[in-house]
């Protein structure tokens, strides 16, 4: 399986590892495995980390309330108590720690230290209020993302994997329709005039 990392802030891309919330949610950290995948396929997060059963679930903790309080902010409500609690307690927990070497930054750190980074990303984009964030625009996606695009038109999480299907499929019910219009209907059994010799 395949991350996608398009929703402008780790926090919420951390969100979006549920491909969609309807329905039948489908869950891309199944495993404290797929939650190491994730982190190390993370541009701002270490290359490596371990992660147990009690962080994992941590992580999962704090996914789901950044995800509340991603929501929360779309739909214009009150911060919902429960996450914001959550998402608190792991901000103060320990930093990462950031080396500068010819090669560019290098970040280590735990899964707790990963943890407390997220939540650090999800506090600073939520208080923002110049933050735009939407819900994606195709029917089957929840994921939540920030929009930096001029005059906020953005509609997708990503090109990638919904902008391009929601076209293919527009697309594909354009050339239906124009083929029922464009077919000329005849009485059962007659051939249409333009075919008859």
């Amino acid at each position: 399986m395949d991350f996608a990392f398009v929703s402008g802030d780790p926090a919420l891309d951390l969100t979006g590892t549920v491909g969609s919330r309807r329905d039948e949610p489908n869950d891309l950290l199944a495993t404290p495995a797929d939650l190491e995948r994730w982190v190390a396929e993370c541009d701002e997060l270490p290359d490596r980390v371990a992660v147990d059963s009690a962080t994992f679930e941590s992580a999962l903790a704090l996914r789901e309330a950044l995800y509340r309080l991603a929501l929360d902010r779309v739909l214009d409500r009150p911060f919902d108590p429960a996450g914001l609690e959550i998402v608190n307690e792991m901000a103060a927990g320990p930093v990462l720690t950031l080396r500068l070497s010819d090669a560019g930054l290098h970040r280590s750190g735990n899964l707790r230290a990963v943890l407390s980074h997220m939540a650090r990303s999800g506090i600073a984009l939520l208080a923002d209020p110049r933050a735009c964030l939407k819900e994606c625009g195709r029917a089957d996606c929840t994921r939540i993302y920030l929009d930096r695009s001029r005059g906020a038109r953005r509609t997708w999480c990503g090109m990638d994997a919904c902008g391009n299907r929601v076209k293919a499929a527009a697309y594909r019910a354009r050339r239906r329709a124009s083929t029922t219009t464009d077919t000329p209907v005849a009485p059962h059994g007659a051939l249409p005039k333009r075919d008859q010799r």
